[in-house]
C-alpha cells in the first residue's frame, strides 16, 4: 500500500552549489518520520492538470534519526518543469505535499562483501543517508567505497563531510572526481576508480544512482570485469 500523502513544511533552505539547493523538510502530522536509508519521497507540485505529471521524486539526503524533519537535495535543471518551480516558489515556510516513503534502494540486509556506492550529482543523496546511518548506529561492515563524480570543484556536495566521515569511520573510503576540472584530487569519470579497486576480484555489491548514461556504462563494465548483475543495483535519475 502506497503511504498516504500529507503536508510538509520547510524549515530551512540553503544553496550548496550555483545550482543545487538543500531543503529540509518538517512533517508536522508525524511525530518521528520513519524511513530506511536510500529511500524517497514524491512531491506533488502544482504545475499540470495530470495529477501524475506533477510528480517529481526526490531521494531523502538526510539519515533516520528518530525526528520528523527530512532533507532533500534538488538540482535546477535546465527545462525542467518541477525543479524551476521549487526554485522560483518555494520558500522557507511554505508548505508542499508529499508521500513517502517509498523504494527498495536501501543497503543490503548484511554488509558482509565490499560495497560500492556509485553516484554523479545529486545521486549522492542516498549514499549519504547511508553511510552516516551506518557511522551513527555502528553497523559491522566490510569496506565501503563512495565514488562521486561531478563536472567541478564548485559543483562537490558534502564534500567536507564526506573527508570528516571519512577520517572518523574504518573501512569508508571517499573518492571524488572530477570531469571538467583538473584539481588536487582525482580528475576524470567515476569508470576507472572502481575499476582500479576492484581489480582482486573481491566479492562486492554495486549500488548506482545518478544519470542513465553512468549507469548503463557502470552496469557493462561491472559486468565485464566478472561480477553477476544480480549484484547491481540501481536507482535512475532523470
Amino acid at each position: 500500500m502506497l503511504p498516504s500523502w500529507q503536508t510538509g513544511i520547510v524549515k530551512q533552505i540553503e544553496q550548496a552549489t550555483f545550482n543545487t539547493r538543500r531543503y529540509w523538510i518538517e512533517l508536522p502530522e508525524c511525530p518521528v518520520f520513519t524511513f530506511k536509508p536510500g529511500q524517497f519521497v514524491t512531491l506533488d507540485l502544482p504545475i499540470h492538470e495530470q495529477r501524475n505529471r506533477r510528480w517529481r521524486s526526490y531521494s531523502i539526503a538526510s539519515m533516520p534519526d528518530e525526528s520528523n524533519v527530512i532533507e532533500l537535495v534538488i538540482v535546477s535543471l535546465n527545462g525542467g518543469t518541477g525543479s524551476q518551480y521549487i526554485f522560483e516558489n518555494i520558500h522557507v515556510g511554505s508548505a508542499i505535499t508529499l508521500r513517502g516513503p517509498q523504494g527498495i534502494f536501501v543497503l543490503p540486509q548484511h554488509l558482509d562483501k565490499d560495497l560500492y556506492l556509485i553516484s554523479t550529482g545529486t545521486g549522492i543523496a542516498p549514499f549519504r543517508s547511508m553511510v552516516e546511518y551506518v557511522f551513527h548506529h555502528s553497523i559491522p561492515h566490510k569496506q565501503i567505497n563512495l565514488i562521486f563524480g561531478t563536472r567541478t570543484k564548485a559543483d562537490l556536495l558534502y564534500a567536507d563531510e564526506m573527508r570528516e566521515l571519512e577520517r572518523k569511520m574504518p573501512h569508508f573510503a571517499y573518492y571524488p572526481t572530477l570531469s571538467r576540472e583538473i584539481w588536487e584530487g582525482r580528475s576524470g569519470y567515476v569508470h576507472p576508480i572502481y575499476e582500479e579497486l576492484c581489480k582482486e576480484k573481491e566479492p562486492a555489491t554495486f549500488m548506482l544512482c545518478g544519470w542513465r548514461m553512468m549507469i548503463d556504462e557502470a552496469k557493462q563494465k561491472i559486468m565485464a570485469m566478472g561480477y553477476d548483475k544480480k549484484n547491481i543495483h540501481t536507482e535512475l535519475y532523470g
